[in-house]
């Protein structure tokens, strides 16, 4: 069968930018699915998926005329509902096989299979494959109704005509381009009939662009069309184009900034403006955001970090004279940095502890009170951790950790923030700074948010882990105590991310706090019945356990995830504890890498099930005379060899030490299990045995449930 390349383009008006690089994958994506399924698309063939601001293209290097003729086998109905009293074909038959597209088939040509009582009718044929001009039309179709368009426009086509229709698209489309080698493909969609021609570059391309076959496509129009057709290739362009342009200085291009500005430009060039050196007198955020933001320009910094006043736009006009060009961004960015400027110059005059009070007119949460009830509580929880943690750590500054919660969400009420609400905690850092504030109490206002996100870094400084910790605390016991909790995917007040960044906190800080303790305390800051019904601690707890799972999966151990069995092995004794999880976890592996790991994983877990059908109280002693076989006098003279080193090893947080003496009892408690019996019928001696199993099992998951190593 003939087979060629295919290309098949819709040209639009201006598609939504944040949008077009779905858009594109979803277009291409449909139409590959759709005509593999009809037999169209050879397997060897390579799709490219082409989007520019204007257009949604896709090509396809091996795509066949006409499919093969392929057998079909379906299921239609049981025979006792197919054929009526006489033996002929029943109406639910008759429709069945209208809807399949073969109402002429007889029932002769029907094939029955099963059993008398369950025998069924089967339709089997030969059904001829689609052209090319039938399965384009249909994955062309599909690809329209499928593209994840939020909003879509309706316009109308040769208005003022006889012919005049409505369409509903997610821009006006103006054209339609379908070629099968040189052959124009007969299709029609969206009111516009499949030609050989397209439009280049709006401004640098003039007329229509005739493209004689399907493989000239992205060279025509990058040629004579000046449009970069490949949203990939135009990305890179844009990028390496930044980097030249540089002159050796970073340039800030967040990946999302670079997809907007690709879905806005078919021909990128790249030009250096600057703005007033006296604006850098403004925090670099603020003037970063507001050119990143508003008009989509790039920034640059120094080597050490410090903004340029010079920065870089992606126009989407090539010209020898860009003088213009320059002089016009310019001119247009001057009016968002004054206006940085002034928001700035006017909050420095009114102090961050000036504005708490005001605190009071904005509402956190109806059933939870204002942000300033909220700033109250953060303080006084800010200073039970830091009471706490003072004991281990005499550094630790509690009237800072409440001074700083006091004044951490001030600047929710300033004009920068306003403006600019990505900015909060920034902003207070420098007002606080401004304002004479302890320079911890400052890093607080912006470290208490961190971390903000996976792998951000946590608070550097005392006081913004405990504001951190307090901030998370209270949004996760709150929000739970109104009834608030995450559901399947649901999670709008980010509660998983605010137990991770506890979870981190205090893994990673290794902060000797008991997090059932500092939720109780957090808890009794709460006036609402409704919370103290609702937010139980052990619930909480279990919440961030989960939390706890998850990140511990993705830390790796000489270039490999920890294992399900790995970590529950340490998790699922509910620790209260963070600051040696990892230690734990580490010494896990390290045992399990034993020879005789898996035989004592194995006999812990099988001490455990026994040791949990136990319903009386097991003696903590085991009386020595009490031992007559000599494998459990054995188990029992080893237990006790080791104990010491044991003990010394878990107290001392030598966690690897203490598993890996285990590994000297393997023979042992083999041959306990294989020589004694434990559930004697002699009451005192299985009493005994269940004591020394129990004084085993305690010692082994001191540092971790071995047995959930067991396969």
């Amino acid at each position: 069968m003939t087979q060629a390349p295919l290309i098949i383009e819709l040209f639009t008006e201006e598609l939504p930018p944040k949008a077009l690089k779905k858009l594109g994958l979803s277009f291409s994506e449909t139409i590959e699915q759709s005509l593999k399924s009809q037999g169209l698309l050879l397997d060897s063939s390579i799709t490219n998926s082409f989007a520019t601001p204007r257009r949604l293209a896709v090509h396809f290097s091996a795509v066949l005329e006409k499919a093969a003729n392929r057998q079909v086998k379906e299921k239609l109905l049981p025979v006792s509902i197919a054929l009526d009293s006489d033996g002929k074909a029943t109406a639910p038959l008759l429709k069945k096989l209208a809807a399949l597209g073969h109402p002429n088939i007889s029932i002769d040509q029907l094939e029955r299979q099963g059993t008398e009582k369950s025998e069924t009718f089967y339709l089997n044929v030969e059904v001829s494959g689609s052209t090319l001009s039938e399965g384009l039309q249909l994955a062309l179709e599909q690809a329209i109704a499928k593209l994840p368009i939020p909003k879509v426009m309706r316009y109308q086509i040769a208005p003022g005509t006889a012919q005049v229709q409505d369409v509903e698209f997610v821009r006006p489309a103006h054209s339609l381009l379908a070629l099968h080698g040189a052959t124009v493909v007969p299709i029609e969609v969206l009111g516009l009939k499949a030609q050989n021609t397209t439009v280049g570059h709006r401004f640098l391309s003039s007329g229509h662009l005739v493209i004689d076959h399907a493989d000239c496509y992205s060279k025509v129009l990058e040629d004579s069309g000046k449009v970069i057709a490949s949203y990939t290739g135009r990305l890179e362009k844009i990028r390496a184009a930044l980097q030249s342009a540089s002159k050796g200085q970073e340039v800030l291009m967040p990946e999302s900034l670079l997809e907007e500005v690709c879905s806005l430009v078919e021909w990128p060039v790249v030009y250096t403006c600057e703005f007033e050196k006296e604006f850098l007198e403004v925090p670099q955020e603020c003037l970063i955001l507001t050119m990143q933001t508003n008009q989509k320009y790039f920034a640059m910094t120094n080597q050490q970090g410090k903004l340029s006043h010079q920065f870089l736009i992606v126009s989407n006009i090539e010209t020898k004279t860009p003088e213009a060009i320059i002089s016009g961004n310019e001119r247009v960015v001057r009016p968002r940095l004054a206006d940085a400027k002034f928001f700035y110059e006017q909050d420095r005059k009114k102090s961050l502890i000036e504005r708490t009070p005001l605190l009071s007119k904005v509402v956190y949460h109806n059933k939870l009170g204002t942000q300033l009830e909220r700033t109250e509580r953060v303080a006084k929880i800010a200073k039970a951790i830091a009471t706490e943690l003072k004991k281990s750590s005499p550094g630790v500054d509690i009237d800072l950790a409440v001074r700083a919660a006091q004044i951490a969400k001030a600047d929710l009420l300033t004009d920068m923030v306003g403006e600019f609400p990505e900015l909060q905690g920034i902003m207070g850092r420098y007002y606080a700074k401004n304002d004479g504030e302890h320079a911890d109490v400052a890093a607080a206002c912006m470290e208490h948010y961190a971390p903000r996100f996976a792998g951000d870094q946590l608070p550097k400084t005392d006081t913004g882990t405990v504001l951190a910790l307090a901030d998370k605390l209270e949004t996760l016991v709150g929000i739970w105590g109104i009834g608030l909790a995450p559901t399947g995917e649901k999670d709008p007040f980010a509660l998983r991310r605010h137990a991770l960044g506890i979870c981190r906190i205090l893994l990673e800080k290794k902060l000797p706090l008991n997090i059932c303790q500092i939720l109780e305390s957090t808890l009794k800051e709460f006036s609402q019945a409704e919370v103290h019904q609702t937010a139980k601690v052990e619930v909480i707890h279990g919440f961030i356990l989960d939390r706890l799972r998850a990140y511990l999966k993705d830390q790796v151990l000489d270039g490999k995830n920890y294992s399900t069995n790995e970590v529950e092995s340490v998790v699922s004794q509910e620790p209260q504890v963070f600051n040696d999880v990892l230690e734990r976890l580490k010494a896990v592996r390290l045992f399990a890498a034993l020879p005789e790991a898996s035989a004592l994983a194995a006999a812990n877990k099988r001490i455990g099930n026994i040791l949990k059908k136990v319903d009386f109280a097991i003696a903590e002693k085991v009386e020595s005379d009490l031992l007559t076989v000599a494998a459990e006098k054995s188990l029992a003279k080893a237990l006790d060899q080791i104990m010491p080193q044991v003990t010394q090893s878990f107290q001392n947080g030598q966690f690897t030490e203490a598993l890996q003496s285990f590994a000297s009892l393997k023979s042992d408690v083999d041959n306990f299990f294989n020589d004694v019996m434990v559930m004697d019928p002699d009451e005192k001696l299985k009493n005994n045995r269940l004591a020394l199993l129990s004084k085993l099992h305690g010692l082994m998951n001191q540092v971790a449930d071995i047995g959930k190593l067991a396969a």
